[in-house]
């Protein structure tokens, strides 16, 4: 378990930040920023719990933030072609086929979609939809990050199915798709 006792460290004063090997990185590296975007995610997700109260999508919720805590460990944490030491956390294909059975279970209750939805609808479902346009920022900034470097490719897909199932629990969360709020296309406004 991680223990802090002191908040500030000032390493980061000059504009670099560590990874988990002790590598140091400009802040604005394209893996810090994919790894600042999960962590937003992650804080976006926790307001999204707090809109959805007491249902179980919240205690979903809560698990994938542990999981994207992973995911931040993950992308901090240099592939190298000598493996991965042994304190290495990475996203495996679990957690990713964990999403998808939650996806398959929420959409098989919801009407098939015949318009694009606007977020909105209830208030839990909006959090949900803004976390689900943060995760998809997460996913562009981790595959522009994986241009440069190498990283786990069950992260990059987790990021993906992620943003799957915020958009179909946001439709279960607004009475299973009847509240969703229709894309309603100009010419027809």
């Amino acid at each position: 378990m991680v223990k802090l006792n002191k908040i500030y460290t000032r390493t980061g004063d000059a504009g670099t930040t560590g990874l988990a090997d002790g590598t140091r990185l400009p802040k604005y590296a394209p893996r810090m920023q994919a790894v600042g975007d999960v962590d937003e995610v992650n804080s976006a997700i926790g307001l999204a719990v707090l809109a959805i109260g007491d249902a179980p999508e919240a205690a979903w919720l809560t698990m994938i933030q542990n999981d994207l805590f992973d995911l931040g460990a993950d992308l901090a944490t240099p592939i190298t072609d000598a493996g991965d030491p042994p304190w290495a956390l990475r996203i495996i294909e679990s957690q990713v086929e964990r999403l998808e059975q939650q996806i398959d279970a929420m959409n098989a209750e919801l009407a098939p979609l015949d318009s694009f939805v606007l977020p909105g609808g209830s208030a839990a479902a909006a959090a949900v939809h803004l976390a689900r346009a943060i995760t998809r920022r997460a996913e562009r900034s981790a595959t522009a990050a994986a241009v440069d470097v190498t990283l786990n490719v069950q992260a990059l897909i987790y990021l993906n199915r992620l943003s799957d199932l915020l958009f179909v629990m946001a439709r279960r969360l607004n009475d299973n798709g009847a509240r969703d709020v229709k894309w309603v296309p100009g010419a027809s406004r």
